[in-house]
């Protein structure tokens, strides 16, 4: 199963695992889980780590290089996947997690995620 990580959850399997929940811990260490991540969560890293969130203090270049390092697939975000938002109401205000739902949906990937806002919208989402 191709899993993509919602930010948070991807800030915490990188700098704090212990944060993620059983659940989301007990998916990444599955062999049978191809672990995806999305340029728009480095993206929404940079803008906010320049905002001084205490929440995104990691260095976007390094976390991203890790990653990659540790197997998981880098998903861009296509003109596909932003025309896709045109059929996700605006039930998130969070921008950042509305093109991951997009990107979930398009690619069919389960997107995996601690928000109960974002799991709202329903499949591909999937509340840990």
């Amino acid at each position: 199963m191709r899993v993509l990580l919602d930010t948070h959850l991807l800030l915490w399997a990188a700098g704090s695992p212990q944060r993620l929940p059983k659940a989301a811990r007990s998916m990444l260490r599955d062999p049978e889980t191809s672990l995806v991540f999305s340029a728009a969560s480095i993206w929404e890293i940079v803008i906010k780590s320049g905002l001084g969130r205490p929440d995104f203090t990691v260095e976007p270049q390094r976390l991203r290089q890790g990653l990659l390092t540790h197997g998981y697939e880098e998903l861009p975000v296509t003109g596909e996947h932003a025309l896709a938002l045109r059929t996700v109401p605006p039930l998130h205000k969070d921008p950042f997690d509305r093109i991951l739902f997009a990107q979930a949906r398009t690619e069919g990937i389960t997107l995996l995620t601690a928000d109960h806002e974002l799991a709202a919208y329903g499949p591909p989402s999937k509340l840990v």
